[in-house]
């Protein structure tokens, strides 16, 4: 099945389209299609290419290389900064809890997702990837949403050989059809985050919601830090400092 069989018939029987078919189909869906099309947009440009004071990827990676020899301690220094750097951000649009939600969520969940982008990135790139490269873009965004890619693929009737999602490369696949993946990949942020959000009652109280905001946000980017790991393991032409 290719990627372009859409209307359903790239669909495997009896499994629900989601956020594939909205993708490819265009279904506007009131603002939420604009959303989830600005925030893929906006994770490309900026999480991985940076934009004014939130460096590129590359440039976390050349920074980590520098200060430390072997790639790989680079990559744990990356995933440790950009850990804390998620638990602060997860506490401080967390402490006005309900009452200033409707701010803060947007915030949040675009302070976490360019940031896990950029992380993601930045391993990639440390073991030897070229983030520039469009199958590999896609493959960050895939990390993203976790065991969900696995899903949004084979709705898609695709196959990573290896298991990896940084082989997509070997699918050949056009620009369009990552196109369509990545769009996918916004559909599937921005409904589960707001399911995520929503369940953290905690957040209803301000300064406790502050500290379940941070701890969900930490649990969260972990899981994240363990998939760039496992999607992007070392490779021959991994980079090593100057």
């Amino acid at each position: 099945m290719g990627l372009f069989a859409f209307g359903g018939k790239a669909v495997p029987k009896g499994a629900s389209p989601g956020a594939l078919v909205q993708a490819s189909e265009g279904r506007p869906d009131g603002a939420f299609a604009g959303s989830a099309q600005r925030l893929v947009q906006r994770l490309l440009d900026v999480g991985i290419d940076g934009s004014g004071p939130f460096d590129s990827a590359r440039t976390v990676a050349d920074a980590a290389l520098r200060e430390n020899a072997h790639p790989e301690a680079a990559v744990a220094a990356v995933t440790s900064r950009h850990l804390r750097l998620a638990t602060a951000s997860g506490f401080v649009t967390s402490l006005g809890g309900f009452v200033t939600l409707p701010v803060a969520l947007p915030a949040n969940v675009a302070g976490f997702y360019l940031l896990s982008t950029r992380m993601t990135a930045a391993v990639a790139t440390l073991r030897g990837y070229d983030v520039t490269e469009r199958h590999i873009r896609t493959a960050v965004l895939l990390t993203l949403v976790g065991a969900d890619a696995d899903d949004l693929l084979a709705k898609a009737g695709l196959v990573v050989p290896t298991g990896r999602l940084s082989s997509l490369a070997a699918q050949r696949l056009p620009g369009p059809a990552l196109m369509v993946v990545n769009k996918a990949v916004g559909f599937r942020i921005l409904s589960s985050a707001g399911r995520d959000v929503f369940s953290r009652f905690g957040r209803a109280v301000p300064l406790v919601g502050g500290v379940v905001g941070a701890g969900m946000d930490a649990w969260l980017f972990h899981r994240i830090v363990d998939q760039a790991k496992r999607e992007f393991p070392p490779m021959a032409g991994q980079i090593t400092a100057g």
